[in-house]
């Protein structure tokens, strides 16, 4: 079933990259808009969401969601919730929102 859900998450990132691209191309600024609200905020992801991303797991998802809220994304590694290496895959695909 996780396999399942990987390669489903992974075909929804795929289908997202391609409109990114094609955004780009038509409008820049948009594109950067768009890349952004994209990405994965770890402040409000369910447990499941979390865990589908590389090197979280169940484990690591739960302690995130306990440590809440951050207020930048690096707090993930500054808070010892997951090691350096594992941020440096996942970076580029989570957020930290604030809370309004």
């Amino acid at each position: 079933m996780r396999k399942l859900f990987s390669a489903v998450a992974f075909s929804a990132l795929a289908m997202i990259s391609l409109h990114v691209l094609a955004a780009v191309d038509a409008h820049p600024a948009a594109a950067i808009q768009l890349a952004a609200a994209e990405k994965l905020d770890i402040n409000t992801a369910t447990e499941q969401q979390l865990s589908a991303l590389p090197g979280i797991g169940e484990v690591r998802a739960a302690a995130i969601v306990k440590n809440r809220p951050y207020k930048a994304k690096d707090d993930l590694v500054k808070n010892k919730i997951i090691p350096q290496a594992v941020y440096n895959t996942i970076k580029e695909n989570i957020i930290a929102k604030q809370a309004r």
